[in-house]
């Protein structure tokens, strides 16, 4: 089965669309997806590149992109979301610890539910608790687990091989070598996957 690794990191606003996507993507062309969490705001400020922060109108049309797309893929979001989220290390670090132990895609997927349908933010607070326990953990121990110093230098190691792979932003897809961004690359970072090539 062809292999695509999914670059995401919670905070970014368009990984919304891919996150409640992409497996039933995957799974309509048989592509095993490995989901990789990281920090990307690390690798933005390495970069000096604040994406909407600051910037009222760009800001806005990712807003009203994010809503007129969203319909296509079924999805029923209140925007503007919340954002910035204050911490982009702790959930990052908290899915990071979920997908070692097999509850990471379930508690991504609550989290940006709760963020984009119901404003709760997935960094802090009822956002990231009640998602936890949406993915059957304990709220309280896997905080604290994902709080420990061997944890974060997890989490920075794994954002040292996005950056690594020349990842940029979030969502990015890399497979047979090649690096997509951005949800609307999806499907070509499919087919590149399962074919080597775009037609």
């Amino acid at each position: 089965m062809a292999q695509l690794d999914f670059w995401y990191s919670i905070g970014s606003t368009y990984s919304y669309l891919t996150i409640m996507r992409i497996d039933l993507v995957a799974q309509d062309h048989r592509i095993d997806v490995t989901w990789k969490p990281f920090d990307v705001r690390t690798i933005m400020m390495a970069y000096g590149n604040s994406p909407f922060i600051g910037k009222p109108v760009k800001a806005a049309h990712m807003w009203r992109d994010i809503e007129r797309r969203a319909p296509r893929y079924g999805l029923s979001p209140t925007l503007p979301a919340p954002y910035p989220l204050d911490d982009l290390a702790l959930p990052n670090a908290v899915a990071l610890l979920g997908m070692d132990e097999g509850w990471g895609v379930d508690f991504t997927r609550a989290a940006y539910r709760r963020w984009f349908e119901n404003g709760l933010l997935p960094d802090a607070g009822a956002g990231l608790r009640e998602s936890l326990q949406e993915a059957g953990q304990d709220p309280d121990a896997t905080i604290e687990r994902a709080q420990r110093p061997e944890q974060a230098a997890r989490l920075a190691e794994q954002t040292r091989q996005a950056r690594d792979l020349g990842v940029f932003g979030s969502p990015s897809f890399v497979t047979r070598g090649e690096l997509f961004w951005g949800d609307d690359r999806l499907e070509d970072a499919v087919q590149w996957a399962r074919d080597g090539r775009l037609s």
